[in-house]
């Protein structure tokens, strides 16, 4: 099993007009930081992304912020974290946010949000990776989503063998029990696409 040190999380770069979104945001920031685990992420200090940010360090945690150079003006890069990394483009960004996280957490969101989450659904489909992935479903958010990935199931387009464990927490304080359980019920992966330029 491997050790949940860091944490991915997906989220929107705006707050979403539901309250509840950001409370979840600034909970789960607790949270990591007093379970001494970093969070890596888009490295904005707008939005769920800055939300989630600032309660980490706010309560001691460590934050990897991952930007790229085109988006550092416009998200307003988050100077203050514990490492900012400046990217080339959003290929490097994903590529390096994965290689420093232990497992993956979509907060609500947009097409940004979705984009990465189904990547790393993608790859771990194909065998690529084993890290727990998690939809955080704040007031239902990912319903759909839920809703339309048993949809392809039906329709045999996420068939037996090409299946992939979409973990789903209503609440925050599920999120990282259900991440642990999942990651002691794992087999540690080779680090495939760290190498590779996807």
């Amino acid at each position: 099993m491997k050790t949940i040190k860091r944490i991915c999380v997906y989220c929107g770069s705006g707050p979403g007009k539901n309250p509840k979104f950001q409370e979840a945001a600034i909970a789960f920031g607790k949270v990591l930081a007093e379970n001494g685990i970093g969070l890596v992420y888009g490295g904005g200090t707008i939005g769920l992304m800055g939300a989630i940010s600032k309660s980490v360090i706010d309560h001691g945690g460590e934050v990897i912020g991952v930007i790229p150079d085109f988006l550092a003006a416009r998200e307003i890069a988050k100077r203050d974290a514990s490492e900012l990394i400046l990217t080339a483009d959003m290929h490097e960004r994903k590529r390096i946010m994965f290689e420093r996280s232990d497992a993956f957490v979509a907060l609500p969101g947009g097409l940004g949000t979705l984009e990465e989450l189904t990547e790393q659904l993608t790859w771990a489909q194909l065998g690529r990776h084993t890290k727990p992935v998690l939809l955080a479903n704040i007031d239902r958010f990912w319903d759909p989503l839920v809703a339309l990935v048993a949809h392809m199931r039906q329709l045999a387009f996420v068939r037996e063998g090409l299946d992939v464990n979409l973990l789903v927490a209503d609440k925050v304080d599920d999120i990282l029990p259900r991440l642990r359980h999942a990651a002691r019920s794992t087999m540690d992966a080779e680090p495939v696409i760290a190498a590779e330029r996807l």
